[in-house]
């Protein structure tokens, strides 16, 4: 198990495009990923489920990854976290 914790920097925080891209990013992996605020946990494969979690600029947002690819999935979305959020 791979994680780590990202604090968002963007003014909009997780906003629908990033979700988007970020929900495709992850579908692209075989291992389980999921996204964390303190008050919200959610399926980083699934959009709707991404945005719900209504992260704003500031919150603390941690990644898990579990499986087979979970190192390189884990560097991925860090990589687009610190890129776009």
């Amino acid at each position: 198990m791979k994680q780590f914790t990202h604090l968002l920097t963007d003014p909009v925080g997780l906003h629908a495009r990033p979700a988007g891209q970020l929900a495709k990013l992850a579908a692209g992996f075989a291992c389980n990923i999921r996204l964390a605020t303190p008050e919200n946990e959610a399926d980083a494969k699934r959009i709707l489920a991404v945005m719900k979690l209504a992260a704003k600029q500031n919150t603390p947002l941690t990644i898990t990854c579990e499986g087979i690819d979970e190192e390189m999935a884990a560097a991925a979305i860090s990589e687009f976290l610190a890129a776009n959020l």
